[in-house]
């Protein structure tokens, strides 16, 4: 037997506005709430899991366990546009002959930006 990585939930103060936002930035779709407290984002054009977006009533305190790795063709300008559209910078980091950004979305959420391996 073999698991698939069919969805990541993000807890979300605000579900509907940070789905919108995270569909925004992967391409996907905000899939209709129907007034629940779950928001889903169907993956975009290129694949990938579903997005998540569970309501709960406090914010998750402390840094997030798991997190997204992304990658983009070009990570600087992706990375200045992600902050111009309200992600915040939280550390850059370069090991092993890799590169990779880390940023927390408007949730404070962090997830990390690297370009593909060569």
């Amino acid at each position: 037997m073999t698991l698939t990585v069919e969805m990541m939930t993000f807890d979300a103060l605000d579900a509907p506005a940070l789905a919108q936002w995270w569909a925004a930035q992967t391409g996907g779709v905000v899939q209709d709430p129907a007034d629940t407290p779950f928001v889903v984002v169907a993956p975009g054009p290129e694949g990938g899991p579903a997005l998540g977006f569970q309501q709960v009533a406090a914010p998750t305190r402390g840094k997030n366990r798991v997190h997204l790795d992304l990658t983009t063709p070009d990570r600087v300008a992706e990375v200045a546009r992600l902050i111009g559209v309200g992600a915040k910078f939280v550390a850059e980091h370069r090991e092993n002959g890799l590169a990779w950004t880390v940023l927390a979305d408007p949730e404070g959420n962090q997830f990390c930006v690297s370009a593909p391996p060569a």
